[in-house]
C-alpha cells in the first residue's frame, strides 16, 4: 500500500487508474475498504486516489501532538492534495462531513469539483445516535476499544446507536473486521481518532462553515439517500440549493452507506457526473 509522508505524518492510500484525479473519502471508524464494491464500476480515464484518514481504522498513528480538530484535518487533507500534486481534484465525500470545510478554511485551492454523498452538514455533527454513541465512547474510559468489540458482533453492531442506520444492509464480518483490526491493535490509533473525537463542535461555526460552500465555484453532485436517518434527507436539498453549480440526485432504499447497499446505483451516479462535468481548474 503506498504512503506519502505529510506534516501530521505518514498517510496510507490505494490508487486505481491514470487521468484526472478523483479523491474518495471516507468515515469514522472506517477506511478505503468502504469504496470496494463501487471502485470497478466506476469509469476509467481517471486516477482514483483513496486515503486511510486518522479516524479510527489507519494503519499507523500520526505524529504525536498532530492537530487532530476539524480545521486539522482538513489541513491533512490538503496537505495530501500537495503531497502527491493533486489539481483540479473531485473531492467525494462521505459519512465524515469535515472536509467540506476546505472552501472555508480557504484550502480548497486543488479542488474543481466535489461529489457529496450522505455525511456531517450543517449543525448534524456528529451525527445521530450512532455520533451521540460516538461521543461516549470518547468520555468513557476504555470506551473506544469497547465500542471497537461490539461492532465486530454483527447483532451488536446493528443497532441504530452503532452502524444499524449507517447500512441499509447487513455489513459483511470481514469488511468491519478490517475497519476495527488497527485501534483494537495500536493504542497509537485510539489516540488519533480520540483526539478527533475530543475537540469540540461549536454549531453555529459548523453551520457557518458549512455554509462557506456558497463561494464554491466548482461543479457538485449531491448524491443523498433518500431514507436518510442519520444524516437527514433534508441536509441534501439545502446543499444542493446552497453550491451554486450542484445537481441533486437521490438514491433509493441506502442509507449513509450507500456505496455499500447500492453500489450499481452510486456508481452510475457518479459515472454520469465525471463524464458529463469539467473541474474549475485549480488555483496553483
Amino acid at each position: 500500500m503506498p504512503t506519502v509522508e505529510l506534516p501530521a505524518g505518514r498517510i496510507h492510500y490505494r490508487e486505481h487508474g491514470d487521468g484526472p484525479p478523483v479523491v474518495l473519502l471516507h468515515g469514522l471508524l472506517m477506511n478505503h475498504t468502504v469504496w470496494d464494491s463501487v471502485i470497478d464500476l466506476l469509469p476509467t480515464g481517471f486516477r482514483y486516489v483513496l486515503p486511510d484518514l486518522p479516524l479510527g481504522a489507519h494503519p499507523e498513528p500520526l505524529r504525536p501532538g498532530t492537530d487532530l480538530s476539524m480545521r486539522g484535518l482538513n489541513q491533512l487533507v490538503a496537505d495530501f492534495l500537495t503531497a502527491l500534486d493533486l489539481t483540479d481534484v473531485t473531492l467525494v465525500h462521505s459519512d465524515w462531513g469535515g472536509a467540506l470545510f476546505l472552501t472555508a478554511y480557504g484550502l480548497d485551492k486543488r479542488v474543481g469539483r466535489l461529489i457529496v454523498l450522505p455525511c456531517e452538514a450543517f449543525d448534524n455533527f456528529p451525527p445521530g445516535l450512532p455520533g451521540k454513541t460516538a461521543i461516549l465512547a470518547s468520555i468513557l474510559p476504555g470506551g473506544v476499544t469497547l465500542a471497537l468489540r461490539q461492532l465486530r458482533i454483527r447483532r451488536l453492531r446493528s443497532n441504530p446507536l452503532l452502524f444499524g442506520w449507517m447500512a441499509k444492509f447487513p455489513l459483511p464480518d470481514d469488511l468491519v473486521h478490517g475497519w476495527t483490526e488497527p485501534g483494537l491493535r495500536d493504542p497509537g490509533v485510539r489516540a488519533d481518532v480520540l483526539a478527533y473525537m475530543r475537540s469540540g463542535y461549536d454549531k453555529p461555526t459548523l453551520i457557518a462553515n458549512t455554509e462557506a460552500l456558497q463561494h464554491f465555484p466548482g461543479e457538485a453532485l449531491i448524491l443523498w439517500s433518500s431514507a436518510g436517518k442519520v444524516m437527514p434527507r433534508e441536509h441534501g436539498r439545502r446543499l444542493a440549493a446552497l453550491i451554486p453549480h450542484a445537481r441533486l440526485v437521490e438514491i433509493d432504499d441506502a442509507y449513509v452507506l450507500s456505496m455499500i447497499d447500492q453500489p450499481a446505483a452510486v456508481a452510475a451516479a457518479v459515472t454520469e457526473f465525471l463524464t458529463t462535468t469539467a473541474a474549475r481548474p485549480s488555483e496553483r
